[in-house]
């Protein structure tokens, strides 16, 4: 029998789903999608390829004659029977934008959830998994930090019999493509980020990337998630990469090493950063990828790496958190 999902959020990552879940067999039925102009619902499950051609042509998803196209997500969220909603709306880390309203309501509802949103988890985390717990529903986020690399499950599962001491990582490919091309090619910080919106790797407003915050969210979502922490944006001490120039690179290459931009949580200190890096050091990762470096009491170091954004690698992660909580319930 299939688990019936919904889909809250019809931008790159929800239609990532949707072109994941076209490419498997797994028993993952979506019976509604909504953006922000309307929805899309199907008990008998939502044809997938319409709904990605419809909101690909005219930008919306929903027919403009179907009996669902006024619903909102929270109508959907109460209203149409499912077991998961998959909460993937723009991020807000200020307020927790309208991702935090969904995720309530669903846990309100009976609803699990997964979702790639960071906003809400660096707003309210505690508030979340605490009614998640109180209604004995799961909740699931491996997609908010690293895309495809699983640094939440493997740290608190893979690696569950270990105290994790510290992590580290480059966790913003943006930042991390920009600033390979600086220490390849000896180029200015303006020509790098220039070349990176051309290729639609960095946003034509890049501050949230360039200047940290993006990192920064992601570490308190580490910090909360890994060492059980209760820390909010306001608690990590953020530097971005404006002020990173190509003499910067010439100085420490002398040394052998580069610069990348570090997250980090160690001692109970949440840290963003440009920091000089080994050449040989496994964080010297190149392009738009991302890695984290897990020190453990008893694995030591463990490293992992992977594509940290794109549509169809964050719905990888997405999938992985859909299928572990269908297991858990089957079970």
């Amino acid at each position: 029998m299939s688990i019936r999902i919904s889909i809250i959020g019809f931008g790159a990552v929800g239609q990532g789903i949707a072109d994941a879940l076209m490419r498997t067999d797994y028993p993952i039925e979506v019976v509604a999608i909504v953006d922000s102009r309307g929805a899309v619902v199907d008990a008998a499950g939502v044809d997938l390829a319409s709904a990605l051609q419809r909101k690909r042509v005219t930008g919306a998803v929903a027919a403009a004659d179907a009996d669902a196209a006024g619903m909102t997500a929270l109508d959907i969220i109460a209203g149409v029977d499912h077991e998961i909603m998959v909460e993937a709306t723009p991020t807000d880390i200020i307020t927790g934008g309208i991702g935090l309203s969904h995720i309530r309501g669903a846990f309100e509802s009976g609803r699990h959830v997964v979702t790639s949103n960071k906003g809400p988890l660096v707003v309210a985390y505690s508030e979340l998994c605490g009614i998640a717990r109180k209604n004995d529903l799961h909740f699931r986020f491996e997609a908010t930090v690293g895309g495809a690399m699983p640094a939440i499950n493997l740290s608190n599962e893979a690696l569950a019999g270990n105290r994790i001491i510290s992590i580290e990582g480059v966790l913003n490919g943006t930042c991390n493509y920009i600033l390979t091309r600086m220490d390849d090619e000896g180029v200015s910080y303006k020509h790098a980020l220039g070349e990176a919106q051309e290729l639609g790797i960095a946003e034509a407003d890049p501050s949230a990337d360039v200047d940290g915050i993006d990192t920064a969210a992601k570490i308190v979502i580490l910090a909360n998630s890994v060492f059980g922490m209760d820390a909010g944006y306001d608690d990590v001490d953020v530097t971005g990469i404006t002020k990173i120039t190509p003499e910067s690179f010439k100085l420490a290459k002398e040394e052998g090493h580069t610069i990348k931009l570090i997250g980090e949580i160690r001692n109970g200190v949440l840290k963003v950063a440009p920091k000089m890096v080994p050449k040989n050091h496994p964080l010297s990762i190149g392009g738009t990828f991302n890695l984290a470096s897990i020190q453990t009491e008893l694995a030591g170091r463990i490293t992992i790496g992977g594509i940290g954004a794109g549509s169809v690698e964050t719905a990888s992660a997405v999938l992985s958190d859909i299928l572990w909580i269908e297991q858990a319930i089957r079970d």
